[in-house]
């Protein structure tokens, strides 16, 4: 089966895909090949951490027990940036099973460079480095759902 695309339904394609959170879409006929891969500065978060403001905790301090300081395992650092996830998916350190993660604890990394996978509806989403540094905590396991915002791993900037 052959299959051919005019201006009008390729337009009626492109205006549903670009109404989608798709960020990879292929389609292939006899004579022709569709590719669009969509990789928004937006969806690769890199953000500096910044410390909660002590305002909106204390109404809660005042009515129970004095807080006490969080563990040191989840204490954030203002010299380090968090790399967030863009969207809900499931987390992978490496491109395929079986090949080395794409950074470990030690790496530096550079500006562009894949630092992770996240698959989501089967769409496999490589999230770039926005900054370069040292990568000094992973926080996600391989093969985990995450969600949108949540904190993949911490970055000091170099």
């Amino acid at each position: 089966m052959t299959m051919q695309l005019d201006h009008e339904q390729l337009h009626r394609l492109l205006e549903a895909l670009g109404e989608s959170d798709i960020q990879e879409f292929r389609l292939e006929g006899d004579d022709f090949r569709l590719e669009i891969r969509r990789n928004l500065p937006a969806q690769t978060v890199m953000a500096p951490v910044m410390p909660a403001p002590v305002a909106a905790a204390a109404p809660v301090a005042a009515s129970a027990e004095p807080a006490s300081a969080p563990p040191a395992s989840t204490a954030t650092r203002s010299d380090l940036l968090e790399v967030t996830a863009p969207m809900v998916g499931t987390f992978y350190r490496a491109p395929a099973p079986g090949e080395p993660p794409f950074v470990e604890v030690g790496t530096r990394i550079n500006v562009g460079q894949a630092v992770c996978i996240l698959e989501a509806m089967k769409l496999m989403n490589e999230l770039e480095s926005e900054v370069g540094g040292e990568v000094v905590e992973i926080l996600v396991d391989n093969g985990t759902p995450v969600e949108f915002g949540q904190v993949l791993m911490r970055v000091k900037p170099v």
